[in-house]
């Protein structure tokens, strides 16, 4: 069983035909990706790109105020984030260009939802490849082990699965192993960019991941309660 946590990746859209970014838009959202906003301009991409900041870019090339060209030029000087050129300008000069200055791929319009949904999810497992912590894709704690390639807890032989949510939680608390993670951080990673309200149901997920980790969920020696600011997973050799 696999969840694309790449999916909660925030992407922007910038194009000035608002017709094409309501069909982008809806392509991405009816594959999973709910993150998203739009932008028909430069200065409102690049505004977007300073306070939002997007997991990756679609670019076009032709824009009201400047072209996808600057823009990326500008992006690239104070942000590394991966870019896509989605453009009606389908040259080869346009594509060398826009590769030269460091795009990650450069699709031409017209093209087919099925094409747009493949080479994003291709440049975003290219940029963000999945945190491992051995390389296995395995996790040792106190009681058991966890699986992220299998989305499962490995405990006395028997392997039991996680929730999406559950795997969430507890990728952002590998992420950060021996070391606190704020509740609001958490609810983040789980429930995106407006978490709060969520702490009630993060403590039953907690709950519930304990019954799951721990040889005795009502003393936990693996996801530790720091009061006050949040949790912390103690990993074999995390302190």
């Amino acid at each position: 069983m696999e969840f694309d946590t790449l999916k909660n990746k925030k992407l922007l859209l910038v194009d000035d035909e608002q017709d094409l970014l309501d069909m982008v838009q809806l392509i991405l959202q009816t594959e999973g990706y709910t993150h998203l906003k739009t932008a028909g301009t430069v200065r409102e991409a690049l505004a977007a790109v300073r306070a939002w900041k997007p997991d990756l870019a679609l670019l076009d090339v032709m824009l009201p105020d400047g072209d996808g060209f600057s823009l990326l030029e500008q992006m690239r000087a104070e942000s590394d984030i991966p870019v896509l050129f989605l453009t009606a300008r389908g040259e080869d000069e346009d594509k060398f260009r826009g590769l030269g200055l460091g795009a990650d791929d450069y699709i031409v319009k017209p093209f087919l939802p099925r094409e747009l949904i493949l080479r994003v999810g291709a440049v975003l497992r290219r940029c963000y490849p999945a945190e491992r912590a051995d390389g296995e894709g395995s996790v040792r704690l106190a009681a058991c082990a966890l699986d992220f390639d299998r989305a499962e807890v490995v405990r006395g032989g028997e392997r039991i699965p996680l929730t999406a949510t559950e795997f969430k939680l507890l990728r952002a608390l590998c992420r950060n192993a021996g070391k606190i993670v704020t509740i609001d951080l958490l609810c983040e990673a789980v429930w995106g960019d407006n978490p709060y309200g969520y702490e009630n149901s993060l403590m039953a997920h907690i709950r519930r991941i304990r019954e799951k980790i721990e040889a005795n969920p009502s003393k936990p020696v693996s996801l530790i309660t720091v009061k006050g600011l949040g949790y912390k997973l103690i990993t074999e050799g995390a302190k």
